[in-house]
């Protein structure tokens, strides 16, 4: 796919720069398929508009006070560091940590210790990482496990996008309520406008919901240089599917309510875990995923999204593409615009319902094209 394709005008006044003071009023953009029209609501509406039954399916990934700002060790001046991944799995307590991450000027103090929050934690600068344009760091903790000390000395890794520091409002904004696996250094932004009472509200309303897990990295940044979408490199992130989310949703196929997923990184991570055998259905999965889903691909298991507005010319305005179809896709982009939503990380929001062909309904049987 040409990625010019998924261009649009916006201008940068429509990037919202900080949250609402509620989740749940963010505007709306409904792009029900059955409709030539597009519907504005808020999302406090949303629970009414999601199918009794369904299956809502959260990201539960924690976003972790990634942005170090500190000084070189013996006075050498302020440094800047920004953990991207870890690279090994550490235990709780630990006081050292390995971490990918990007910096200025980090080449030039390879070997060279940074300290912050007046040392309490310190960084040395390993050398280049086996990704290109990051580099391996090594974290130690004075007198507390690396995560106490990240969570105190840290700063909210704020998108660039938005013009200003972080403070204490992205500490609670920058993070959904049902966070609770630390690991992301971006936050999973549809999950971001719901709140306990309308979680709770679904649960009334017969909606059910379900969890995995997808670290959010920077790369859901990363702008594509590429002319052909085939030639971009997509970035990897890790990612966890459990057996109780493989269980419901069977449950859901068999009962013949849809899947929804709340964001683009549950989209990812559900199809990435697709079934091959049995077409809506997954498997459980643990590791890494770096699918790119643009128009021409077929959803396997999700049926209906809420997402926020993406970047222009981005592997997630691809994939909402691939599933609401390119034309209706910047047309609803365009009335967003011109009705004056909010975009981005702290912006409204946009719900894709299901289709009238009831997925779940021939889920149960072999997909023909497997």
């Amino acid at each position: 796919m040409r990625v010019e394709l998924l261009d649009y005008d916006l201008p940068e006044s429509a990037i919202a720069q900080r949250p609402l003071a509620r989740r749940e009023t963010a505007r709306l953009l409904v792009l029900d398929p059955t409709k030539a029209e597009l519907d504005h609501r808020l999302v406090r509406d949303w629970p009414s508009l999601v199918p009794e039954g369904a299956l809502v399916v959260l990201n539960d990934t924690k976003v972790i006070k990634a942005r170090l700002l500190g000084a070189k060790r013996g006075g050498g001046g302020k440094a800047e560091l920004l953990l991207v991944e870890p690279l090994a799995v550490s235990a709780d307590g630990d006081r050292q940590q390995k971490w990918r991450a990007i910096g200025k000027g980090l080449g030039r103090l390879q070997g060279q210790a940074l300290i912050f929050g007046e040392g309490a934690l310190s960084a040395v600068i390993e050398g280049p990482s086996a990704v290109d344009g990051l580099f391996d760091v090594t974290l130690s903790s004075v007198s507390a496990p690396v995560e106490t000390a990240l969570a105190q000395h840290g700063h909210v890794p704020v998108p660039p996008y938005i013009r200003r520091a972080d403070d204490m409002d992205d500490v609670a904004r920058y993070q959904t309520v049902y966070a609770r696996v630390a690991g992301a250094v971006a936050a999973p932004t549809a999950g971001l406008h719901l709140s306990e009472e309308l979680l709770a509200e679904l649960g009334q309303r017969g909606v059910r919901t379900s969890f995995l897990t997808l670290h959010v990295g920077l790369g859901t940044f990363q702008p594509v240089a590429t002319d052909d979408l085939d030639d971009h490199r997509m970035h990897a992130e890790w990612m966890h599917i459990s057996e109780t989310l493989v269980r419901e949703v069977a449950e859901a196929r068999g009962r013949g309510a849809p899947v929804v997923a709340v964001g683009t990184t549950v989209v990812r991570a559900l199809e990435t875990a697709a079934d091959v055998a049995r077409f809506g259905h997954v498997v459980a999965k643990e590791g890494r995923t770096d699918l790119l889903l643009q128009p021409g691909h077929r959803f396997r298991v999700v049926d209906a999204m809420l997402t926020n507005f993406h970047l222009p010319r981005s592997t997630l305005l691809a994939l909402v593409a691939a599933f609401a179809g390119l034309e209706r896709t910047l047309a609803a982009y365009g009335e967003a615009v011109r009705s004056g939503y909010r975009f981005f990380s702290y912006g409204d929001a946009m719900w894709i319902p299901p289709a009238p062909s009831a997925r779940p309904a021939r889920s149960m049987e072999r997909d023909p094209s497997s």
